[in-house]
């Protein structure tokens, strides 16, 4: 084997491909000082895989996985080795009982998992579950409608046509030209205004019924807890 004294160039690094033969997952493109010696590279390792350095073996392999040396020698400089770009260094595992054995750094069916009850979950002060719900709208019921529906009757009952108003937002002044029930616009009740300015957005009609007239871009219609 060469001598561990090899001069080599300022930059005497190489591209090289580790893999694992326990990691099946485990690839990685690593650049190396050729001036590393074969422990310092195994302890780099072992941080990176979890292979125990006493339990590792290293296998040089040229680009097309053949087998080119076993790095046996702990204080030899990889370049004793002869390395090129591209070739690949196999970590071997050879600890049966190894953290890496068994596929359990990578398979997570294999690891047990905490299971907490449903009635132990929603005692917990907060959970995804109690967030979900706070951020959920909630369905307006048949009764919360007809309460909305009866606000909006007392409203209109006190604005008739004619009346000089302010819708908000915006604070936009015009006349009262209708109020009262428009189903085609959804349930409840409306309020159809002619602005003073064109700031409207039909001239009374919409979906094809006329509820007022008055010149086009003035007219608006709205619910009555806008009519001021």
């Amino acid at each position: 084997m060469a001598s561990s004294k090899l001069q080599l160039p300022a930059d005497d690094s190489v591209l090289l491909l580790f893999t694992h033969s326990n990691l099946s997952t485990f690839a990685a493109d690593i650049r190396v000082s050729q001036q590393t010696t074969v422990e310092a590279l195994k302890d780099k390792l072992w941080r990176k895989t979890g292979t125990a350095v006493a339990s590792m073996r290293l296998q040089l392999r040229d680009d097309t996985g053949a087998k080119v040396a076993d790095l046996d020698d702990d204080a030899a400089p990889l370049a004793a080795y002869g390395p090129y770009n591209g070739y690949r260094i196999h970590v071997l595992d050879l600890d049966p009982s190894s953290l890496t054995s068994g596929g359990w750094l990578e398979d997570t069916s294999l690891v047990d998992k905490y299971k907490m009850s449903d009635e132990a979950y929603d005692k917990l002060h907060t959970n995804f579950r109690k967030f979900k719900e706070k951020m959920t709208p909630k369905s307006s019921t048949s009764e919360d409608k007809e309460q909305l529906e009866k606000h909006m009757e007392e409203l209109c009952s006190k604005i008739k046509v004619g009346d000089r108003c302010e819708v908000e937002p915006g604070a936009k002044r015009g006349t009262i030209k209708f109020v009262g029930r428009a189903e085609a616009l959804g349930r409840g009740f409306w309020v159809g205004v002619q602005y003073d300015e064109p700031l409207g957005k039909h001239d009374g009609m919409v979906k094809g019924i006329r509820f007022f007239e008055c010149p086009q871009g003035h007219g608006a219609i709205v619910r009555p807890e806008k009519v001021k």
